[in-house]
């Protein structure tokens, strides 16, 4: 045999080889076990990573809301958790109330309570809450809050929204009568109201310039007691991905996690290699085990583009205030809407990760034996442990 025959192939071929050859490439690569290959494919692990992260974040639009929420920092309906923001005409009691509030992640733990004795009409008004842009594409699109009628039980004669712009003179105004109607008593009621369309009056008003709010409503008749709650105030409608909201750096998150994932499935499926062939009494080096299983972790990047392919497929995802914030029963129904459209994306890729695991024992078998001169029974249940254990450790921790 010359010496260009001795020659080991071209680290591409040897991880090419492992895929369609592993106990031939694995032989070679055992004789003269090098980092590089384990190396290129790691960087062809956070590539993949990086391309699969940018296919989900460019199909993921989420709805923007103002005020923002951070559930981390206690930040909700901003709006509707202060009633200092708020007024209203002389006589009317404008309080929290902790008791009677929307149960949902987005509207905190109060709303604000308008009580108003012996009058035909309440209003109440918030003012100092922009500029808030409503025009064009990034602009917010709708108006929602919700609305619990305690007292009167009798739907109103009129009803109407304001938003002004800049000062009271200048104002868009949209007639609620119908909608508050049709409304259920003593109960919260979702209203959601679409922004820059030909129903509102503008008096003067820059969309994209609201700075104020109030909400008018009125009877035909005096009442003893009129209470109105209010809670879950929000301009939205707006959609971003996670890049458009984030930047460049969201992007990053995925190729440092890959880094991490890769790493931690390595060295643990390399590790637990190492130490049961040791305790089956077998004598083995650390190196050629590592640098093997590195090779064999191949096969994360064919299931990341397969993957990327399977995401692909997918209609763009709008992840609905609904399904960010909203109640129980609204977080239910826009689960169900995005699952319907992400069903077999997913059983796709269950059964590529299924795949995916057997086929790395497989290739971790044949390390195993080539290394350690096991029996196949043996090599395989190593490789069955390494592998079961290092995914339920990445479950649990990452």
């Amino acid at each position: 045999m010359t010496e260009q025959q001795k020659k080991p192939s071209p680290v591409y071929d040897q991880i090419l080889q492992v895929l369609y050859a592993p106990r031939k490439a694995f032989k070679e690569i055992a004789q003269e076990p090098k980092y590089l290959g384990p190396i290129l494919i790691l960087i062809l692990f956070v590539a993949a990573n990086t391309a699969y992260g940018y296919t989900i974040i460019s199909k993921s639009y989420i709805e923007q809301t103002l005020p923002k929420v951070d559930a981390s920092t206690g930040q909700f309906d901003a709006w509707t958790e202060n009633a200092t923001l708020w007024n209203s005409a002389p006589g009317v009691n404008i309080t929290p109330n902790f008791n009677d509030f929307v149960n949902s992640s987005y509207d905190g733990n109060r709303s604000i309570s308008f009580s108003a004795v012996n009058s035909s009409q309440i209003f109440m008004q918030l003012m100092n809450v922009g500029p808030v842009n409503c025009s064009g594409p990034d602009g917010y699109k709708n108006v929602s809050l919700r609305i619990e009628m305690v007292d009167p039980l009798t739907a109103p004669s009129n009803a109407s929204i304001y938003l002004f712009s800049g000062s009271n003179s200048n104002y868009l105004y949209y007639n609620l009568t119908d909608t508050l109607s049709d409304m259920s008593a003593s109960v919260w009621n979702n209203l959601t109201i679409p922004l820059a369309t030909e129903s509102w009056v503008n008096n003067g008003a820059d969309w994209s310039n609201i700075t104020g709010l109030k909400l008018e409503v009125g009877w035909h008749q005096n009442f003893t007691t009129i209470t109105m709650l209010v809670d879950g105030l929000f301009f939205r409608g707006l959609f971003q991905t996670p890049m458009d909201a984030a930047g460049a750096s969201y992007l990053f998150s995925y190729s440092l996690s890959s880094v991490l994932q890769f790493a931690i499935e390595w060295i643990f499926v390399s590790g637990i290699i190492f130490m049961a062939a040791r305790g089956l009494g077998a004598k083995t080096v650390w190196k050629p085990i590592l640098i093997l299983v590195g090779f064999a972790l191949i096969v994360l990047v064919v299931q990341t583009l397969i993957n990327i392919i399977a995401i692909s497929t997918l209609p763009n995802l709008y992840y609905s205030f609904e399904f960010l914030g909203g109640t129980t029963t609204e977080v239910s129904a826009a689960t169900n809407r995005l699952y319907d459209q992400t069903a077999l994306v997913s059983a796709i890729s269950g059964y590529v990760r299924i795949a995916t695991l057997a086929w790395l024992v497989a290739l971790c078998a044949v390390a195993s034996r080539l290394r350690t001169e096991l029996p196949w029974i043996k090599s395989a249940l190593i490789s069955i442990v390494a592998v079961v254990v290092t995914t339920i450790v990445m479950f649990l921790f990452t």
